[in-house]
């Protein structure tokens, strides 16, 4: 298989409850973080160095809309997961001005169109076109239509910009792995 140029950054976060004051990975101590199972969130939360040494709870949903109801629900002090995923179940909550987004970004994973290995025609043709929609603003447009802009027939609003990661795979089109990004 072979990726066409990035054409956004997903970022692995973790949504709080608004007012639980938790603003930060090291915070997680002692407390229940949810996740959904068979994802590997809570591995890169383990993974990362600013929760070395942290003993929280892990407890899973069975699919993301569930891990954020033991967020939703109290079960949960923290649900960590991509963070379009986080702000799309925000935007779908009761009350989405009783969650937010915090802490550090725990990983980056490049998202891109995936095609047939050795198909060179192709693959100009998808990175040509992921240039042109950059250089022209059209990716920034279509963006902001998605996740900043209220998206009917709910008029929920996803309400995240896109990331300085994204920005970056933006400003210099590439298809760098995943790995690549691991090494900032």
């Amino acid at each position: 298989m072979s990726f066409a140029n990035t054409t956004f950054v997903e970022e692995v976060r973790m949504a709080v409850k608004a007012n639980s004051g938790i603003t930060s990975i090291a915070q997680l101590g002692g407390k229940n973080v949810a996740t959904t199972t068979g994802t590997t969130s809570v591995q890169t939360l383990r993974k990362n160095e600013r929760a070395t040494g942290l003993d929280f709870k892990e407890i899973y949903g069975k699919d993301h809309a569930d891990s954020f109801l033991l967020l939703e629900s109290g079960r949960a002090d923290a649900f960590v997961m991509d963070g379009a995923i986080l702000a799309g179940n925000i935007a779908n909550a009761k009350n989405p001005a009783d969650f937010k987004i915090v802490g550090e970004v725990l990983s980056v994973e490049p998202i891109a169109i995936m095609m047939r290995k050795d198909d060179a025609a192709l693959k100009k043709i998808a990175d040509d076109t992921i240039a042109e929609l950059i250089k022209t603003g059209e990716m920034q447009k279509i963006w902001d239509k998605w996740f900043m802009q209220p998206i009917p027939p709910r008029n929920a609003r996803i309400g995240l910009p896109a990331s300085e990661s994204t920005k970056a795979a933006w400003a210099m089109p590439n298809n760098k792995p995943m790995e690549d990004y691991a090494k900032k």
